[in-house]
C-alpha cells in the first residue's frame, strides 16, 4: 500500500495528495498515516514540496471534515434522535452516545476538535456530533485545522527524514495503518455487541 500511494504522490503531485486527504476523511479507504509519509518520503525525493503538501494535506483534510460537520449541522440533534433510536445500534451509536457526545462537545468542544484529529477513528467521526450541536463553524474549522496541522507535520516530516531507510518507513507506516484498520474494526464490533446487548437489557426491563 504504501508504494501504491507514494506512486500516486509522485505522478499527480500535491493535488494527489489533496484528494487523497479529501477522501480519507469522507470515507477513509487509506489511514492518513501512510498518505502522508509516502508523501513526506515523496517530498525528500525532490518530487513535491514538504510544506506544500503539509498545506494541502491539512486542507484535504478540512474539506472533508467539512462535509460530515455540515451534514451533522443541517440534520441537528432534534432531527437525528428519532433514527439513533430507532436504527443506531446497528451502527453502534445509540442515544446515550449521543446524549455523552454533546455533553463532551459542549463542554471541551475546542480541546476534543483539536486532541481528536490525532486518534485513529475518532478524528472523523467526531465532526458529525460537532455540527449537531452547533459548535461555532469558526471553532470548528479553526481547531480542526491546528489538530490536522500538527499530526500530519509529523507523519510527512518522518517520512521526509528517513528517505534514505525507504525499508524502514514501509516496515514502520504499514504495519501501524493495518493496526489502526484492524483496531477500528475491532472496536465497531465490540460496541455493537455491547449496543445489542443494552438494547436487549432495555427491552426486557420494559
Amino acid at each position: 500500500m504504501f508504494e501504491w500511494v507514494a506512486r500516486q504522490v509522485a505522478e499527480t503531485g500535491l493535488m494527489g495528495v489533496f484528494v487523497l486527504m479529501v477522501a480519507e476523511n469522507i470515507f477513509p479507504p487509506i489511514p492518513s498515516e501512510i498518505i502522508m509519509a509516502a508523501s513526506g518520503f515523496a517530498a525528500a525525493r525532490g518530487e513535491i514540496s514538504l510544506i506544500g503538501t503539509i498545506i494541502v494535506a491539512v486542507l484535504g483534510t478540512v474539506v472533508g471534515n467539512a462535509f460530515w460537520y455540515e451534514i451533522g449541522r443541517w440534520f441537528g440533534m432534534d432531527r437525528i434522535r428519532p433514527l439513533v433510536a430507532r436504527y443506531g445500534k446497528w451502527f453502534a451509536f445509540e442515544t446515550e452516545d449521543m446524549d455523552r457526545a454533546e455533553r463532551t462537545l459542549k463542554r471541551w468542544g475546542p480541546f476534543a476538535l483539536c486532541f481528536g484529529r490525532m486518534l485513529p477513528g475518532i478524528r472523523t467521526i467526531i465532526s458529525i456530533p460537532a455540527g449537531m450541536v452547533l459548535i461555532p463553524r469558526g471553532v470548528f474549522y479553526f481547531w480542526t485545522a491546528i489538530g490536522s496541522a500538527t499530526w500530519l507535520s509529523f507523519l510527512a516530516i518522518a517520512g521526509y527524514m528517513l528517505e534514505e531507510h525507504y525499508d524502514r518507513v514501509q516496515g514502520w507506516v504499514e504495519p501501524l495503518a493495518w493496526v489502526v484498520v484492524g483496531g477500528s474494526i475491532a472496536a465497531y464490533a465490540l460496541h455493537l455487541i455491547y449496543a445489542f446487548r443494552r438494547a436487549r437489557r432495555r427491552r426486557d426491563q420494559a
